[in-house]
């Protein structure tokens, strides 16, 4: 019998994963891209609600300010816990009643409206493509293409009929 070798590769092997470390992450020039995103939520909440920006504004720099100390918490912290962590942790502790200011904070905050804060986001997210992405793409061929169809497909119409459930339910 003749000497085969293996000839398949490891796609992950072939892969590096360039996720940044969340302890080496540099907090003042990711304050800089939440103020983008915060400029860009304002806007958004602005045309999903009518909420004048001015208005919202007090409710969004609370979540800016959230965010940029859950960062810090993530970066200067010995022990590792991941930065959606240490701001989803930071927000509930300024909202749980009888925290000073809380009130305050949960008023402000009212003023914004979650969907139309994560559909900005949302849409980024999908449309943003590492070029890892890219390569995984082409190694896998044109039979990926007809997979992400059926699931894309598959998705909405699992949410149209999941909506359509509990809007007749609210009737």
């Amino acid at each position: 019998m003749a000497n085969q070798t293996n000839t398949t590769t490891n796609l992950a092997d072939d892969l590096p994963l360039n996720a940044e470390d969340e302890r080496k992450i540099d907090v003042v020039k990711h304050s800089g891209l939440l103020l983008i995103a915060c400029a860009i939520g304002l806007i958004a909440n602005w045309v999903g609600t009518g909420t004048s920006p001015l208005i919202a504004l007090p409710g969004m720099a609370v979540l800016y300010v959230a965010c940029i100390i859950g960062l810090g918490f993530a970066r200067f912290v010995p022990f590792y816990l991941p930065g959606v962590a240490w701001v989803s942790l930071i927000a509930i502790l300024i909202t749980i009643p009888g925290v000073p200011g809380a009130a305050w904070v949960s008023e402000q905050v009212e003023h914004l409206n979650f969907l139309a804060l994560a559909t900005p986001a949302l849409a980024y997210g999908g449309l943003a493509l590492t070029a890892s992405e890219f390569a995984i793409a082409r190694r896998s061929g044109w039979k990926i293409v007809i997979v992400a169809i059926c699931v894309m497909i598959g998705t909405y119409m699992g949410s149209v009929v999941v909506a359509d459930l509990f809007l007749r339910l609210g009737q």
